[in-house]
């Protein structure tokens, strides 16, 4: 025990405790997501971030120590989200044919998933500041923040926002998927993905990659057209309002 207690008094206090520890657990919640069948209510990212954020209130931390190891993780986001423009370009004959539908499609769900969470914060008297950082919570997290921060909001609570809807997202999704009785073949897939590509940005094309391949594909291309969509339309429309 006193070994242990040395070991984690030494990582604790380096970068590599951040780098360890992200990975230690992920690892291992992936080994019990992959053992229970992958349902979604033990989605390892959820699952990595309350292990981890308990640890750290438990002995006292600071966050900043541990993103100092975390940020090199951090950093492959970039290329992790490039790379979902594989898929993509395996299928590019149909979303040649698809494109006027698909872009109509992500511009609602857009529309759809930044107008009820603005509804909802008016409807809740929540403070104006609180209520434009909800505006861009359906798209991944540093464009939620640069976004955020031009119309008004607060760029850290974007981020969490954007986290929260991406985790809820990626927990529920089967769940209203199967309620609303979408069909588990070629066309159905793609729909799913999509439709969780546009309302839980990376953390959901995570979980359709996982499900199915089409379904990864197309959550890829809703991610990077909200991307492009809210980061021109969001502030356009609040500069007009």
């Amino acid at each position: 025990m006193p070994k242990f207690v040395e070991l984690w008094v030494y990582l604790s206090a380096t970068p590599l405790f951040g780098l360890t520890a992200t990975l230690v657990v992920y690892v291992l919640a992936q080994a019990v997501y992959a053992r229970l069948g992958q349902p979604p209510w033990a989605n390892p990212v959820l699952w990595t971030v309350v292990c981890l954020a308990g640890a750290l209130l438990a002995t006292g931390v600071p966050y900043p120590t541990y993103f100092a190891g975390a940020q090199f993780i951090h950093f492959l986001l970039g290329p992790a989200v490039v790379a979902l423009a594989w898929p993509l370009w395996l299928r590019r004959e149909e979303l040649r044919r698809r494109w006027g539908r698909l872009l109509l499609a992500a511009l609602a769900g857009g529309i759809a998933a930044s107008g009820s969470a603005l509804l909802m914060g008016w409807a809740l008297g929540l403070p104006s500041e609180v209520t434009l950082s909800l505006a861009p919570k359906s798209v991944t997290a540093p464009v939620a923040m640069g976004i955020a921060e031009k119309i008004g909001g607060i760029p850290a609570l974007a981020a969490v926002f954007a986290v929260i809807t991406g985790l809820v997202g990626a927990l529920c999704g089967k769940y209203l998927f199967d309620a609303l009785r979408i069909p588990r073949d070629g066309p159905g897939w793609a729909a799913r993905g999509f439709a969780l590509g546009t309302v839980s940005h990376g953390l959901g094309a995570a979980r359709a990659l996982q499900v199915n391949a089409d379904a990864g594909a197309y959550a890829g291309l809703a991610l990077g057209l909200q991307v492009v969509l809210a980061s021109a339309l969001i502030p356009l429309a609040f500069r007009w309002l």
